[in-house]
């Protein structure tokens, strides 16, 4: 099969395309003919050889999401069977990636796709819906009459989170750039604060739970975003080694805070899958990129300043 590669850690003209095994499938594991590959920060990190980069073997493969087609599932009886199509996660670096034409997935990890969706919107899901469903839903407890914050909104992680906090009844404010904020505002958000013209501290007060997909990384957002808690309020923070002084920093301030890792559960997808499906959420797809375009796909990553998610496209589905 093509897929795309690194031979070690680099920069994105690391990633190239190149012949590689069938993945193997064991146990209850269904093999799957990748449409589309979502592209997440956590891949580029990975691939600069930060994170769970030491965890890989080379030559190895990126990529967690994917949306595609049944070729084989764990066994006759079972009731996604091959001709469907699924979407879900593949657990980088204990297997390979999705920036492949075929990957093999747990039944745990993957559900059935959303009729409502293409492979190229589908693709662009799971891990960004996931994290913010944990973070929001699970962590949060997002309920009527809660002020939440929600740094860098319009990323692909942060526009599941304004909706998922919308609809639990939350009042969502978000941080983006100037030409996301009307688009925030449609997505669900009540406040949207352009961090180009406004120190967030200074417009927000009293919050009961900022979403920090920021860290420290720029500005010190983490630091800064202690000062706009209720006292006792939480931070959950989701991007790895942004913060490393986080829960010190945080109960000096007397609020709480925890860091957070998503789960890769295809029960919880498939909740998702029905607010997509009845229009209640969206994902939104900001550039489609070939699979061998990959290196382009991480570079637009890296800028910054994407609206939603990037997709590879793997092939015509």
């Amino acid at each position: 099969m093509r897929a795309v590669v690194i031979e070690g850690a680099g920069g994105p003209d690391a990633l190239t395309v190149a012949e590689r095994p069938l993945p193997a499938k064991v146990n209850a594991e269904f093999l799957v003919k990748v449409v589309a590959a979502g592209v997440n920060p956590i891949d580029a990190k990975t691939r600069s050889g930060k994170g769970v980069a030491a965890s890989l073997a080379y030559p190895a493969i990126l990529g967690n999401e994917f949306s595609g087609i049944v070729v084989e599932s764990p066994y006759e009886a079972h009731p996604i069977k091959p001709g469907d199509e699924v979407y879900g996660i593949t657990p980088v670096p204990r297997s390979a990636g999705s920036y492949a034409e075929y990957v093999t997935a747990s039944a745990l990890h993957l559900t059935r796709k959303p009729a409502a969706l293409s492979h190229v919107e589908a693709a662009g899901v799971p891990l960004a819906a996931l994290t913010a469903w944990g973070m929001v839903v699970e962590i949060a407890k997002a309920h009527e009459g809660q002020r939440i914050l929600i740094h860098a909104g319009a990323g692909g992680v942060g526009h599941f989170a304004v909706q998922f906090a919308q609809y639990f009844g939350a009042y969502v404010i978000a941080t983006a750039s100037t030409r996301n904020v009307g688009w925030l505002r449609e997505l669900g958000a009540a406040e949207v604060v352009d961090h180009s013209v406004d120190r967030f501290e200074d417009a927000v007060s009293n919050v009961d739970v900022v979403i920090d997909l920021v860290g420290n990384t720029a500005d010190e957002t983490g630091t800064r975003s202690l000062r706009v808690l209720r006292p006792g309020g939480l931070l959950i923070n989701a991007p790895t080694g942004s913060w490393p002084s986080l829960i010190d920093d945080a109960a000096a301030a007397g609020v709480r805070a925890t860091t957070f890792k998503y789960t890769p559960d295809g029960s919880t997808l498939a909740v998702v899958s029905r607010l997509l499906q009845s229009g209640d959420v969206r994902v939104y797809v900001d550039q489609v990129f070939d699979l061998d375009d990959a290196a382009a796909a991480h570079t637009a990553l890296e800028t910054g300043h994407t609206r939603g998610k990037i997709v590879l496209k793997v092939c015509d589905g």
